[in-house]
């Protein structure tokens, strides 16, 4: 959040999309590793 948001909370929808894009980051984080590891062994 930014500091110039106000205090009260965003709306459903976009708490909702919020969720979703850091549990996207967090699996393309994890894919990576992934690939990395698997390259890695190659």
């Amino acid at each position: 959040m930014l500091w110039s948001d106000p205090e009260n909370e965003p709306p459903e929808e976009l708490r909702e999309m919020q969720e979703m894009l850091r549990r996207l980051g967090v699996l393309m984080a994890l894919a990576m590793v992934l690939t990395m590891i698997v390259i890695g062994l190659r």
